[in-house]
């Protein structure tokens, strides 16, 4: 068959494709992304944003000779990147549409577990809305509706859980709600099975694991897999968790996409469980415990290197912008006159001031391009690049600054490392 599968970069995404290409069929991928090639199961790439593609005509020339969709496509909460209503609702609508158009038969949608029964936060709300408009049409249709999918590679809730792992004490949230964690390796089997022509459709099945476990139980597992001994549990108050989940939602607004933000924090009270008995019944499948699958995939350094760089990361990322800012209010305020020291000790002459207005401008800018995701990649460049020039503008006009005590010159190499640092964690997927 000829498959396309929509959201094929992401965490399900990725193993649909793997999975499908594995039996054979030819794997077209539907992503935003502007560089997707390195994804190797994919024969072939379009690219589309649901957030533009809001009417069946923006698909229906991506339609031309496909047997069967997959729709992966999924976001946690509205941010400057991204739309839940496009995303769930009225772009899935699109492509369904076009399905039916284009005689595509065969469409198999992941939606959420529990949203047929609560619609907590625009999430839920704009994926059932995603699911009603694919019922009703004359289609071949089978909803999936996955629990936590947790497996190899892990994004958003999953790469959390990791992350908490590595830490010695547990922050447990209030208020949370069981879980049915499900392998990945479950999902992808499911959708190999359903993807074909003869299988059973008109269904909607919940994808949840065979245990009832708390977050803290889930994350403990993870701790015992990755070979720490258990970590102490720490209760967070109300007032401290809802300064993280706030915490969340502004690193959302400059384009980061936390787990942790106020749509978590609403779906999180219902849990995630279900019934995966008629789920067995249609496939065959049984899913697997979370400690059968976590011992079928024994844990390696590259796992636990990135466990513990996990919740390292957003502190260094504040760390970054908080010392390019800074630098910059401070040399156009109460170091401005230390900067004009320096530049006449360098014999910069009428350009003293200038310059020192010019470097606090450009680490500010600096700075700005670190926080806001879309150009953090070429703001951690830019910060290098003008770390390097300091290096060499010093050496050639103040070269005594190398033997200074506090080594103005010498701290820099350490802040280039940490920017190379940034760079190599900074995809989440």
């Amino acid at each position: 068959m000829k498959v396309l599968v929509t959201g094929a970069t992401g965490l399900i995404g990725q193993s649909v494709c793997a999975r499908l290409a594995a039996d054979g069929h030819v794997v077209v991928g539907a992503s935003r992304s502007r560089h997707p090639s390195r994804f190797g199961a994919v024969s072939q790439w379009v690219r589309v944003d649901f957030g533009q593609a809001g009417t069946p005509e923006a698909w229906l020339p991506h339609l031309h000779g496909i047997d069967a969709v997959v729709n992966c496509v999924g976001v946690l909460q509205d941010n400057a990147r991204e739309d839940t209503a496009a995303a769930h609702a009225s772009g899935a609508a699109a492509l369904f549409r076009a399905c039916a158009a284009s005689g595509v038969r065969r469409v198999v949608h992941f939606s959420a577990i529990g949203v047929d029964r609560h619609q907590a936060s625009a999430f839920s709300a704009s994926k059932i809305e995603g699911d009603r408009a694919l019922m009703a049409l004359d289609l071949d249709w089978v909803i999936l509706r996955p629990s936590v999918v947790l497996g190899g590679p892990v994004f958003g809730a999953s790469a959390l859980i990791r992350g908490l792992a590595a830490l010695p004490v547990l922050p447990v949230m209030p208020d949370t709600g069981p879980l049915q964690v499900v392998a990945l390796e479950d999902v992808a089997e499911t959708v190999a099975l359903l993807v074909r022509p003869d299988s059973p459709a008109r269904v909607a099945l919940e994808l949840a694991g065979p245990e009832r476990l708390s977050f803290a139980e889930v994350v403990a597992l993870h701790r015992a897999w990755l070979g720490w001994r258990p970590a102490r549990p720490l209760a967070l108050p109300g007032w401290a968790a809802g300064l993280l989940y706030r915490l969340g939602d502004l690193a959302g607004l400059l384009g980061w996409r936390p787990p942790l933000r106020s749509t978590a924090r609403r779906e999180i009270r219902h849990g995630a469980v279900g019934d995966p008995e008629p789920w067995t019944r249609i496939t065959g499948i049984r899913p697997r415990s979370l400690a059968e699958s976590l011992r079928l995939r024994p844990a390696t350094v590259q796992d636990r290197w990135f466990a513990g760089l996990y919740c390292i990361k957003p502190v260094l990322f504040v760390v970054l912008v908080l010392f390019w800012m800074l630098t910059a209010v401070i040399s156009l305020t109460t170091g401005f006159g230390n900067g004009l020291e320096l530049m006449h000790r360098a014999q910069t002459g009428a350009l003293a001031g200038p310059g020192v207005v010019a470097g606090a401008l450009a680490d500010g800018a600096i700075g700005l391009a670190i926080a806001w995701r879309p150009t953090a990649r070429r703001g951690l460049w830019a910060a290098i690049a003008l770390s390097c020039f300091y290096i060499v503008t010093g050496t050639l006009l103040l070269p005594e600054l190398w033997n200074e005590p506090l080594g103005p010159l010498l701290k820099i190499w350490p802040i280039l490392v940490a920017h190379f640092v940034a760079l190599a964690i900074l995809d989440e997927r």
